[in-house]
């Protein structure tokens, strides 16, 4: 029986950012996770296809961490410029770093460089033990301390178990905590695409009828990673047509905006569900990342979202264990499950209702939207408080909110 005061179940980067946070704050933490990242990536080897527009808050935390550095020296692509456009139409917004003195507005990077370096540090701090390759397998929840028992027969004990273990949570499940979720009916294609023209270092976004596509720019000024959000069958049949007239179609439904296209990866597809937890914390548990809420791609906040949650409980932790606290108490830990629940809630209501407006042709609603886009690229003081919302800087706790950052100007 090892005994621990926080156990995660979930090694992922959500869940090995919560580990590293709490490093130094006089809390023993394990970290349980059934697939420990595989050898780290080799100049020239191809991008994975799962990859996180990760904002400036998010960047923060990462700073906080000291894992920032590291992902830097590894491979990632920052961007200078958003752009937002309805396909034959004048509906367009557009977000420059320059024009609010920023050096960028946020960093495209690979999922898998993320969770490699968390995992590295991780290994490295006296406060963590990973526990890997492993599986809860059973979880009572006592009075004063949650007894698990994992998927070798080891036994477990601790004062708060958290749920970083992804969209289909055992740990949520095994707690009865009901989910409210609806199905997007879209699929996300993702592949790596070789472009004609270089993206420059701008994150591009186009909507049209039923499809929404982004091209997310990587290191090479010629390689885009896409998220293309498509109904379901027609997701299927993009991904099993010919490479030919897949590029064809690509490079059309993007508006010729880079020029030629070129498959250069497989394609993936993903269905696309929201997910809302009606409980983000209970006796001795608390969820977190897509554990507690999953949203749809198409602004890609989904990571920081998940970030967000762990800068807000390592501060809630670490608050609640110096004034001797007991951290796995539902009490205590409602403040957490309060403020995160309102930012998923908001985040959810937003992605919901944008995906409605930009649903479909109907000439009213796309004239209402282009209209929409437009008045928000003009009109003085909307610009700067939709990019503050995008970079996360509305959504920091207080122990990064202090810290001073050049982003404040905006």
């Amino acid at each position: 029986m090892q005994s621990f005061d926080v156990v995660i179940a979930g090694g992922g980067m959500v869940g090995l950012a919560l580990a590293c946070g709490l490093q130094g704050s006089g809390l023993r933490v394990a970290v349980v996770e059934s697939y420990p990242p595989a050898q780290s990536i080799i100049a020239g080897e191809e991008y994975a296809l799962r990859v996180s527009a990760i904002n400036a808050a998010s960047e923060r935390l990462l700073q906080r961490l000291g894992v920032w550095q590291q992902i830097l020296d590894r491979r990632t692509s920052p961007y200078q410029e958003m752009e937002v456009w309805e396909r034959d139409s004048f509906g367009r917004i557009q977000f420059s770093a320059a024009e609010y003195g920023l050096e960028y507005l946020g960093h495209i990077i690979e999922n898998r460089v993320i969770r490699e370096t968390l995992w590295k540090k991780a290994e490295s701090l006296s406060d963590v033990t990973i526990l890997s390759p492993a599986a809860l397998k059973q979880v009572a929840w006592g009075e004063n301390e949650a007894f698990m028992t994992l998927s070798d027969g080891s036994m477990l004990t601790a004062r708060l178990v958290v749920g970083a273990d992804g969209a289909h949570s055992w740990l949520r499940q095994h707690a009865d905590i009901p989910l409210t979720f609806w199905d997007y009916e879209h699929h996300a294609l993702v592949a790596t695409i070789r472009t004609e023209e270089p993206h420059g270092s701008v994150a591009r976004q186009v909507f049209y009828g039923d499809g929404i596509l982004a091209f997310l720019p990587l290191a090479d000024p010629h390689l885009c990673s896409i998220v293309w959000s498509l109904p379901g069958e027609s997701a299927d049949q993009f991904k099993q047509l010919d490479n030919t007239l897949f590029n064809q179609q690509l490079a059309v439904d993007f508006d010729m905006r880079l020029g030629q296209c070129e498959l250069i990866s497989e394609r993936q597809t993903i269905p696309l569900t929201g997910r809302y937890a009606r409980n983000f914390a209970a006796h001795r548990l608390v969820l977190v990342g897509d554990a507690a809420h999953t949203i749809h791609p198409l602004a890609g906040q989904g990571a920081n979202l998940g970030f967000m949650d762990i800068a807000e409980l390592i501060g809630e932790l670490r608050r609640l264990h110096c004034q001797g606290k007991d951290i796995g108490q539902h009490f205590y830990l409602r403040r957490y499950e309060r403020r995160r629940k309102h930012s998923a809630a908001v985040m959810l209501a937003g992605m919901q209702g944008f995906r409605q407006l930009f649903d479909g042709n109907n000439p009213v609603k796309k004239l209402l939207r282009d209209i929409g886009l437009s008045l928000a690229d003009n009109l003085p003081g909307i610009k700067p408080q939709l990019l503050r919302q995008a970079m996360g800087l509305n959504d920091l706790p207080d122990w990064l909110s202090s810290q001073s950052y050049s982003a404040e100007k905006i």
